[in-house]
């Protein structure tokens, strides 16, 4: 007890028997006299009596004080993801390059659907349906998303740092016959916290000139600069990059690479390595797909500050490994208006439960299990595809409402790795979420006949007839973006491409 309640307490109990033994006025008088001397008292002591001192302030962490980022080939850090996860052998992946080998991959369509019952989205995990939109979006959504993030692309940790965007050149060009202003511009993450690994997002921003507000198509592409010492070519006329501005739009490419290596052994680096202080990553940690998908995040809150960018206008678009990245930004970022994800194959809209090309034993190898949560090498070891909380057609579903453009190749030319029917039926059994919500799906079940469009619902597929590329479905994308971007315009013009 301090002093002065001590004091206080003292003249308290002295001024109250002292009147009741004394019962007189004098005695009350002096008791309350000696009370008020007893406080003074208190007070002048606590003036002469030095302030606590706080607790000194946290010391800086120095660069010399934290642990310097391990040094690990991708093997070596995957054979410690297989210890911490206490697995000792995993199945063979498939081999799309020899036939005859006993692991050749599967191009049957009759040995395709080994577990052909798929996680129903609209049920809740304990056992009751989804009825409503407000349920869905409330409870459901956040159930598949929790699914996601431990056991198939990861968590991104709480203390991803923030991310501070600089242009660093801004200047006039021409694509085709059009004028443009490009924006070159870094992200640069704060690393503060681990001053040992830097991370610099490039981002390059391309609109028409003299105007502000239009859409904006973000492409997972490559860094900028083109051939060493020189800038990059201007794209050429009737290249994607001409057809989005000759509609008045603008288009972005983020380069992935700079956000983190598209390597097993880059996982102590690049963000990843970053809130992982160098270390190794845990069993639900993220994997570079959501890292890349978080950096298009970052590069939308950029878009949001830039007046030249409708930011509530921003699809985006990948092929391939990035079209598994595309689709992975869609589904959890819900600010992305649009996506247009090519030939995404296993990791991305393909089914994982199908066995048709590349599998999950595939990307559980140390070849591309950094794509991945660790957790997700569990389903090529001691547990089944089937074992799989969720499956791709979830990952779409996640999407909804909002519009998803599903493309690939041909079957002869693009090749069957990617499994062109296996994201199909993908955006087919992700249908009830959308028509839950109100929005239509892909119409029907039956695999259609290569270059047909199906472009009449939020959901949309379309195998072009050429390679691994988008290139082909870019005038049908744009159109079908069209519909959403600006659809007074839309309702005035025919679909380029027969449906």
């Amino acid at each position: 007890m301090c002093l002065f309640c001590e004091a206080l307490k003292s003249a308290h109990l002295s001024l109250f028997f002292g009147s009741r033994l004394s019962g007189g006025f004098m005695a009350r008088r002096f008791y309350f006299c000696l009370f008020v001397f007893a406080c003074s008292i208190v007070l002048i002591n606590a003036q002469d009596t030095p302030p606590k001192k706080d607790d000194p302030p946290p010391k800086k962490v120095e660069p010399k004080d934290l642990p310097t980022p391990l040094v690990l080939t991708a093997a070596e850090d995957h054979k410690k993801m297989l210890e911490l996860l206490k697995i000792k052998e995993l199945r063979r992946g498939a081999n799309g390059n020899d036939p005859k080998a006993s692991n050749a991959a599967n191009y049957d369509e009759s040995k395709a659907n080994p577990y052909p019952k798929l996680p129903d989205p609209l049920v809740f995990k304990n056992g009751k349906n989804v009825t409503t939109a407000e349920e869905w979006n409330k409870t459901r959504r956040a159930e598949i998303l929790e699914d996601f993030d431990r056991e198939v692309y990861g968590r991104v940790p709480k203390n991803v740092p923030s991310v501070k965007w600089e242009v660093t050149d801004t200047s006039k060009g021409k694509v085709g016959e059009h004028d443009v202003v490009i924006k070159k511009l870094v992200g640069h993450v704060d690393n503060s916290s681990y001053p040992h690994i830097k991370v610099d997002i490039q981002l390059t921003l391309t609109t028409p000139a003299n105007k502000e507000k239009v859409p904006v198509i973000m492409e997972f592409g490559f860094s900028f600069g083109g051939m060493k010492g020189g800038p990059a070519p201007a794209p050429k006329s009737g290249s994607w990059q001409d057809q989005i501005i000759s509609k008045g739009w603008g288009y972005a490419i983020i380069a992935p690479s700079s956000i983190q290596a598209d390597n097993g052994a880059g996982l102590t680096k690049g963000i990843i390595g970053l809130c992982n202080q160098g270390q190794t990553r845990k069993a639900d940690d993220w994997g570079s797909l959501r890292a890349w998908a978080w950096g298009a995040s970052r590069a939308l809150d950029y878009f949001e500050t830039d007046k030249s960018v409708d930011a509530k206008r921003v699809g985006i678009e990948g092929l391939s490994r990035y079209g598994k990245a595309a689709i992975v930004t869609m589904a959890y970022d819900e600010r992305f208006a649009i996506g247009f994800i090519g030939s995404s194959g296993a990791g991305g809209v393909k089914l994982h439960r199908r066995n048709f090309g590349e599998l999950v034993e595939n990307l559980a190898s140390s070849g591309e299990y950094h794509w991945m949560a660790g957790n997700y090498i569990k389903y090529a070891g001691p547990l089944k595809w089937d074992d799989l909380p969720v499956d791709s057609h979830e990952l779409v579903a996640l999407c909804a409402p909002r519009p998803v453009y599903i493309s690939c190749g041909s079957g002869k030319v693009e090749g069957g790795w990617v499994d062109a029917k296996g994201m199909f039926e993908a955006g087919v059994a992700a249908g009830p979420v959308y028509k839950l919500l109100g929005k239509k799906d892909l119409g029907t079940k039956d695999f259609p006949k290569e270059e047909t469009s199906l472009v009449d619902g939020e959901i949309a597929f379309r195998q072009h007839n050429g390679g691994h590329t988008v290139g082909p479905n870019w005038p049908s994308f744009l159109k079908y973006a069209e519909r959403y971007f600006e659809p007074k315009k839309s309702d005035e013009k025919k679909d380029p491409l027969p449906k």
